[in-house]
């Protein structure tokens, strides 16, 4: 029996400073589960959410996206009613040759304790519905061979297999799936 779940209440939207302790508390649920902050940018490497703040702010222009970077715009998944951060969704607006590889236009992950309530399909669904807005046509996903929930999240969303390829750097098969928007 596969169980539905409906997601109401939840919006995608950009983080700002007055979110610092709901960032911080997400961050922490991260951290003490163990588990990969895909879509995070660079919070795993910092623990003052203001810095990561202005970090990702210097990844929208052009102007001031680190070197090698691409341009990319971040979001969080904010259940309206407590306001808790429930997910993190990362849109790079470009794909350089190793997110055409290895990472894709979108990263994402959920809050452990908010794992299996359908947010993942939610948040995606509603971040692939902005890059469509924003002129992409088609959207690359990729995700580690085992995780069979981002599996799941990318075919519910439309996702199609294309290839697995194993970066030697972090000794990580991916599968690769592509959404047409």
């Amino acid at each position: 029996v596969t169980q539905q779940y409906w997601v109401q209440g939840v919006e995608l939207v950009k983080p700002d400073i007055g979110m610092v302790e709901e960032i911080r508390a997400y961050r922490q649920a991260m951290v003490a589960a163990n588990s990969s902050m895909d879509g995070m940018g660079t919070l795993r490497a910092t623990d003052d959410p203001a810095e990561w703040l202005a970090a990702i702010r210097a990844m929208e222009s052009p102007d001031t996206v680190p070197e090698g970077l691409v341009t990319a715009e971040q979001f969080v998944y904010v259940r309206e009613r407590d306001g808790r951060i429930v997910g993190k969704i990362q849109y790079r607006h470009r794909l350089n040759d190793h997110l055409l590889k290895y990472g894709g236009h979108i990263g994402y992950s959920i809050r452990p304790d908010e794992r299996r309530k359908g947010y993942a399909k939610a948040m995606l669904k509603d971040c692939l519905a902005y890059c469509r807005a924003k002129g992409l046509d088609r959207a690359l996903i990729t995700c580690l061979e085992a995780n069979e929930g981002s599996r799941r999240t990318i075919l519910a969303n439309g996702g199609f297999y294309e290839s697995t390829e194993y970066n030697a750097l972090e000794d990580k098969r991916l599968q690769r799936y592509w959404v047409q928007l």
